[in-house]
């Protein structure tokens, strides 16, 4: 990573400043793609609701994230902010919004030892203060508060990670617990609530409810008609050949792909590659999103009768190894396994 110049807060922990430029550039076009967010700021900024709102986010830095943080800057909060992914920074978005003067700690490729650190710094506002408010995606950022708290009250809780993930996670709290005693406790109190973006965190959000360890109010932002009718299904649909072309740049035409999982990310994912000219079939064990699999054409399959069979594979189930070892054993040579949800253990890559 590179040394942060003059012209870049130190607070920050980016990639390449001399980025932010372009980056610029392409915040002045997605602006014109943003028309929701760009009549927030018209219509609000005068009233800056959002006053005395100090907001920690952690959300993909992306160059549609910036024109995000810049409407709640616009709207009077003070915005400090994380990716939620190790591999989702758009440097030269980072590099703009940095720039302005925000607090950003992202960068393509940080290593989980990084990233956890990064979460913390975004809870740590330069006065001694707390944030007000969490905006997370993948509900990180509220675990971290969640089980920071925990490791207060025992601490063994930390004493035994389970992969590396958690490794960094825990080395990253155990400092903090050392070096501030009582600080998770004290972050958690200031907390007003969270928003949370994603299917994945949504359900760690309703489990920590069911468990009783849900400390401040949550707004399951996924769930909205104008997030999972729409950015999970037609989002999804715009993004996964895209992700696909740029990894492999293999024609889809006249493949088989299978797409676990049909639910609206699911639906998304099928019908673009259908009309990439992919024969699809799907997996899925609702009984009503298998029929209406069924219904729209696809084959429904289960993976252990196809996974020797297709070209390409796409979880959109938001759990737990649904591709296994003994799956990918059975492929064929050079078979393309992708995921299209927040978490990488929807395919058991650790067992390669």
């Amino acid at each position: 990573m590179n040394a942060v110049p003059e012209s870049i807060p130190r607070a920050s922990a980016i990639h390449d400043a001399s980025l932010a430029g372009w980056g610029r550039k392409e915040i002045a076009i997605a602006e014109k793609e943003m028309p929701g967010l760009m009549s927030l700021r018209e219509r609000y900024a005068a009233q800056r609701p959002l006053a005395g709102c100090r907001i920690a986010g952690s959300l993909h830095m992306t160059i549609q994230t910036a024109v995000l943080i810049e409407t709640l800057q616009a709207l009077g909060a003070e915005v400090r902010w994380a990716s939620c992914n190790v591999f989702s920074t758009q440097d030269h978005a980072a590099a703009a919004i940095a720039e302005t003067g925000v607090p950003v700690f992202a960068y393509k490729g940080e290593t989980l030892d990084e990233y956890w650190e990064y979460l913390h710094r975004i809870m740590e506002w330069g006065d001694g203060g707390f944030p007000s408010r969490i905006l997370d995606d993948g509900g990180d950022a509220t675990l971290l508060v969640m089980l920071g708290m925990k490791a207060e009250q025992d601490p063994s809780v930390l004493d035994h990670p389970s992969n590396d993930e958690e490794r960094a996670a825990f080395a990253s709290i155990q400092r903090r617990l050392a070096e501030r005693p009582g600080w998770y406790s004290e972050l958690a109190q200031a907390i007003g609530g969270v928003t949370e973006e994603t299917t994945t965190g949504v359900a760690r959000l309703y489990k920590m409810e069911r468990e009783g360890t849900l400390r401040f109010p949550a707004i399951n932002v996924n769930d909205s008609v104008t997030k999972s009718k729409f950015d999970n299904l037609y989002g999804c649909r715009e993004s996964l050949i895209d992700g696909i072309k740029r990894a492999t740049d293999v024609m889809i035409a006249g493949k088989i792909a299978v797409v676990l999982g049909y639910g609206d990310v699911g639906k998304g994912c099928a019908q673009a590659l259908r009309g990439m000219g992919a024969t699809v079939w799907v997996t899925e064990i609702d009984p009503i999103c298998a029929l209406q699999a069924a219904m729209e054409g696809y084959r429904v399959v289960s993976m252990d009768e196809v996974c020797d069979k297709a070209d390409l594979f796409i979880t959109a189930t938001g759990n737990y190894n649904v591709i296994t070892h003994d799956h990918m054993a059975a492929m064929r040579d050079e078979a393309i396994v992708c995921n299209i949800g927040h978490f990488d253990n929807e395919i058991d890559v650790a067992s390669l």
